[in-house]
């Protein structure tokens, strides 16, 4: 992978497999999103994708670098956003080139687990790369906002469609109306991230979350993220029907007959299925 993007193979508590910590390196640019991130961020989903080692992704921002002397400390930031700088003299057919394959609709499609761990400015693209991961935890200082508005823009990336379904109508509306900026607690409140914690506890709580969902079987864990996607895509009626679906099949699966005899033995089921 690039510098922009550095990828951490932690390995598994139980010793099968590693979680991928991805961590998106602009420090200096609040881990801003542009095209090289882009690309490195593109070429680590599919490399995730097809490696059977990997059992979860968790993506973050690089820390901010000590300051010059006499400088002021840049904020922690997740990703602050888009680079505004690579929009300038672009027309719609170019943005809509570069819109149409990102990195976030990569991350989104991916089969494995993934968790964003924020900690700081989750701002614009930053949001919405949060939005496309399957679960948030936060630190209690990070912020964050869709303030594409005061641009004269509206979110790029996805965002009018998944932070609808994450929070509610009524609270995507303000957020990209507003474009006011939403604290840690109040995204809390508003379902835009599942856990809150202290900066200094953040890595260990969300590695903990990572252990636990990497310790699954991952034939199932693809087959529940496809049918949770699937009400996204055909609506609950449609979806419970896939449901249905997926779920008998997965009695022909060896990871099944593995998990159910493990329950009947109280022991710790070694699965079969990567």
């Amino acid at each position: 992978m690039d510098e922009v993007v550095i990828v951490e193979e932690i390995a598994c508590e139980n010793g099968d497999g590693v979680i991928a910590k991805v961590t998106i390196n602009r420090p200096d640019k609040l881990n801003s999103l542009n095209q090289d991130v882009i690309k490195s961020i593109k070429q680590m989903c599919k490399w995730a994708e097809n490696n059977d080692s990997v059992r979860c992704v968790v993506l973050t921002g690089a820390k901010p670098n000590p300051p010059e002397e006499g400088k002021r400390a840049k904020p922690n930031s997740f990703v602050a956003g888009a680079d505004i700088t690579e929009f300038t003299g672009k027309n719609s057919e170019e943005i809509r080139e570069i819109f149409r394959d990102n990195a976030i609709e990569a991350i989104w499609n991916l089969n494995k687990p993934t968790i964003a761990m924020i900690d700081g400015f989750a701002l614009g693209g930053g949001c919405e790369v949060a939005c496309s991961c399957d679960i948030r935890i936060s630190s209690t200082r990070s912020i964050f906002g869709t303030p594409e508005i005061n641009l004269g823009l509206m979110p790029g990336y996805g965002a009018t469609q998944r932070l609808v379904h994450l929070v509610g109508y009524g609270h995507a509306m303000e957020m990209m109306m507003t474009g006011n900026n939403v604290s840690a607690e109040d995204a809390y409140r508003i379902g835009l991230v599942n856990h809150i914690f202290e900066p200094e506890d953040l890595e260990a709580k969300t590695m903990e979350y990572a252990q636990t969902i990497a310790m699954k079987s991952m034939s199932t864990m693809r087959v529940a993220k496809k049918t949770i996607r699937a009400a996204l895509d055909n609506g609950i009626t449609d979806g419970v029907e896939i449901e249905a679906i997926e779920f008998a099949k997965l009695f022909d699966t060896e990871d099944q007959e593995i998990g159910v005899q493990a329950f009947l033995d109280r022991s710790t089921p070694v699965w079969k299925h990567r």
